[in-house]
């Protein structure tokens, strides 16, 4: 007689998704947390988040959530030390918080260019400081940990107007790049994932009207990726054998050239 198993892949592991209110993150937690994994989500929207750990527990999932800005390195610090408490330190990171704000260089939108680089550089830097002693940690007695950073397709591609952005991008994979190989030897595998178009609430906070257009435009021509198919890769990359680290993906909407 063959005895079926009901162990999913990421059982016993902790996975926190940092941004995770909404678009990506969310689909992540979701997604994390039907593979197995205990997922504490972290963002600024609290009410969100409670939704959010209301579904994952509606579908027999595990989550908890904290309700943080990741621009602030002490809340942070406070985040891990909850997740150390609560569910025995992290073994999965992912980084999602993020924002896109393009506009043409000359109408010197610094305001702009300083929120970016606060959010996609300074914050992810923070997550990394509060979180990477937990998956060095936590690799050394699991096995395996995971860091996962979400970069862009814009890190390799030019796009006019959206200079600050891309240098934020380019700085996450480059980031993931440095931090695989100092990682890498204690079992913590370090991944970026840089997506093309997904639609998200990241097209909404644009304010630059040539922005707007070529989004507009770019989505009667093509399907857009979605929330999920990013989250699908978060898992996969999650349950490769641990001698297995993917270094960085590139997954493109089918009908996006560029």
């Amino acid at each position: 007689m063959t005895v079926q198993s009901s162990a999913k892949p990421l059982d016993g592991r902790v996975a926190v998704i940092v941004g995770a209110s909404s678009g990506i993150g969310e689909a992540a937690a979701e997604h994390l947390a039907w593979l197995g994994a205990k997922v504490a989500v972290v963002a600024r929207r609290e009410g969100r988040l409670e939704d959010l750990v209301t579904r994952i527990e509606k579908n027999g999932g595990s989550a908890m959530g904290i309700a943080a800005d990741v621009t602030h390195a002490d809340r942070l610090r406070e985040v891990a030390d909850t997740v150390e408490e609560e569910l025995g330190g992290a073994d999965l990171l992912f980084n999602n918080a993020g924002v896109m704000l393009p506009a043409p260089i000359e109408e010197l939108r610094t305001d702009q260019w300083q929120h970016q680089i606060d959010l996609n550089i300074t914050g992810l830097m923070n997550a990394i400081g509060a979180f990477v002693p937990q998956l060095v940690r936590t690799a050394a007695e699991r096995g395996v940990a995971d860091l996962v950073n979400t970069a862009s397709i814009a890190a390799h591609n030019i796009f006019p107007n959206f200079a600050v952005y891309c240098g934020t991008k380019a700085y996450v994979t480059q980031l993931s790049r440095n931090l695989r190989t100092e990682l890498g030897a204690k079992q913590v595998r370090v991944s970026a994932i840089s997506p093309g178009t997904v639609g998200t609430e990241l097209q909404s906070h644009v304010t630059d009207d040539g922005a707007r257009e070529w989004l507009d435009s770019s989505k009667q021509t093509m399907e857009w990726l979605t929330p999920q198919d990013i989250a699908q890769i978060v898992g996969f990359i999650a349950t490769l054998p641990p001698r297995a680290n993917l270094q960085e993906v590139i997954v493109m909407p089918t009908g996006q050239p560029a």
